[in-house]
């Protein structure tokens, strides 16, 4: 199956995590976080994924230094939000409703859980004004 161009591997995904965590860093620094026994080859390898991850839009290159910094472009819940609805068009013809009812029957909850879940909605359904999108 094609990959989509906008996807983010789990490699990458690893890159985007050291970049969240640290907010900037250089290829060194992601490099050693990554690979702390790492070399060359590792060092190129996290070299090629800031290179692929800028051409998706993912990171930021700040160029100003002689060693260049990179910084996340998108963060870590705007990521979770792309994901999340990249599934839920694959899988429940678009609807974010079937998705998250599936994986709440799915996932035993606790009571904590279940409780914080009826607080978003009723905060949500207030901020909306009651306002419900048709699913």
């Amino acid at each position: 199956m094609a990959r989509n161009a906008q996807e983010v591997t789990d490699a990458e995904l690893g890159v985007l995590q050291v970049l969240w965590g640290e907010q900037r860093a250089t290829i060194r620094q992601i490099t050693d976080r990554l690979y702390p026994a790492g070399g060359v080859s590792q060092y190129a390898t996290v070299q090629k994924l800031l290179e692929r991850l800028e051409n998706k839009g993912f990171v930021k290159r700040d160029r100003s230094q002689p060693v260049h910094v990179f910084y996340p472009a998108v963060n870590r819940q705007e990521l979770i939000g792309r994901k999340v609805r990249a599934v839920a068009e694959k899988l429940c013809d678009g609807s974010i409703a079937s998705l998250l009812t599936h994986l709440v029957r799915a996932q035993s909850l606790s009571s904590a859980e279940r409780q914080s879940l009826r607080e978003l909605i009723a905060r949500l359904d207030e901020e909306n004004g009651g306002n419900h999108r048709k699913a």
